[in-house]
């Protein structure tokens, strides 16, 4: 915002000095608002550990003044200053259309990164992960073992990512009411089912990190068994569905992977949204990407995978 312009009604009575002043403030907050950087900044799904980067220390010198040249200082466009896990993700994404989130957790550090992860997406498919977790953590509380109809309708819902499976088990989980209130042991906060539709459930890149976490986590509400199961069949995704995050996985590796993708009936755009848990560089990383007004759904899907793979470093090079 620029300040505020100062009077002119009797500009021949206001003294030369305050002109002075006047004209040094508005050129300190010109420069200041170019300094800021022109490109979008990620934000962090967590607080970030450790101190903020610090400028190094002088080194020692025993004489006031004597020169350094043993140990020359680089110039400034040399230095490489520490970075969070969240300014190498931003940096690290390439220019994007439409609206596009991630989350990214490494498990074994706690290192998080993210980039416009409060933003909210209806899930399409994805919920069918969260649909699972909330009829495994119900029976969890019956205290009994899902039957064999539950487990075979779950199967066709997760691999083969089927709606009249999803529509089954909605019911069987009590909907809206049975979604939310298995979800707050579960720990999300930012996932909320709208109307009757499973499909059309909203939630954000960090809320999908959650339930990631949820599911994988030895510390989870759900059972060691109960994450299994589910870990099982988001490996065994039909392979035309294998697409997403899976492309930022190393090479032999089989991600745990859940896909959703919905054009807009009132716009032809797309929702394009994917989430799992792969391995990146020899290390297990959690990964959401969501995205929606996407021209079609092979220009979401490239797009997705490109931020997917240029996003799963950022919290394994992270330098602080």
């Amino acid at each position: 915002m620029s300040p505020a312009h100062p009077k002119r009604a009797r500009p021949a009575l206001v003294p030369l000095a305050i002109v002075l002043v006047c004209a040094t403030l508005l050129w300190l907050v010109v420069s200041r608002s170019r300094a800021e950087p022109a490109s979008y900044t990620a934000t962090p799904t967590a607080p970030a550990t450790g101190t903020e980067p610090t400028e190094p220390a002088l080194p020692p010198s025993t004489t006031p003044g004597t020169a350094r040249a043993a140990a020359p200082q680089p110039p400034p466009t040399t230095a490489v200053p520490a970075v969070s896990a969240a300014s190498a993700l931003a940096a690290a994404l390439p220019a994007l259309t439409g609206n596009l989130s991630v989350a990214i957790l490494d498990p074994a550090t706690g290192e998080r990164a993210g980039y416009n992860d409060e933003h909210p997406y209806v899930t399409a498919s994805i919920v069918k992960v969260d649909i699972l977790a909330t009829l495994l953590l119900q029976a969890q509380q019956d205290h009994r073992a899902l039957t064999a109809d539950e487990r075979a309708t779950a199967a066709t819902m997760i691999q083969n990512s089927d709606n009249d499976a999803a529509d089954t088990l909605w019911s069987a989980i009590g909907g809206p009411a049975g979604l939310r209130t298995a979800n707050t042991t579960l720990g999300l906060t930012e996932t909320e089912p709208i109307g009757a539709s499973w499909g059309l459930t909203e939630t954000t890149a960090a809320d999908q990190l959650r339930l990631l976490d949820a599911i994988t986590a030895t510390d989870s509400p759900l059972t060691a068994a109960s994450r299994a199961y589910l870990a099982g069949l988001m490996t065994s995704i039909e392979d035309d569905q294998i697409w997403g995050v899976s492309t930022a996985a190393d090479p032999d590796t089989t991600p745990a992977l859940k896909n959703g993708w919905l054009p807009r009936d009132a716009t032809g755009l797309w929702v394009i949204n994917s989430i799992g848990h792969i391995t990146h560089a020899g290390r297990p990383l959690l990964i959401a990407v969501l995205s929606d007004d996407q021209q079609s759904m092979d220009e979401g899907v490239t797009q997705l995978e490109s931020v997917a793979k240029a996003a799963a470093p950022a919290v394994l090079t992270n330098v602080r």
